[in-house]
């Protein structure tokens, strides 16, 4: 199954394209909960920390996805 999350995500900014290897090699707690609200920034719990960054989450749930799958199921934390 192919999921890309990021076409129909508003803050999702293609243009910055530099991400840390870190974050896109395994399911972060931040990934598995971003990915199971479905990049819904209303819900996401960083979002509620007003931090002045456009989040590229989106564009690390799709490159996980790509390269390592999609989460087990009984991780999910969100």
């Amino acid at each position: 199954m192919e999921r890309i999350v990021s076409e129909n995500i508003d803050m999702y900014s293609p243009e910055v394209q530099e991400m840390s290897d870190s974050i896109t090699q395994n399911w972060t707690e931040q990934a598995l909960e971003c990915y199971y609200i479905n990049c819904n920034c209303k819900e996401c719990s960083i979002s509620r920390g007003n931090y002045s960054f456009i989040c590229q989450m989106p564009k690390v749930i799709d490159t996980l996805l790509q390269t390592v799958g999609e989460p087990e199921k009984e991780r999910k934390t969100a």
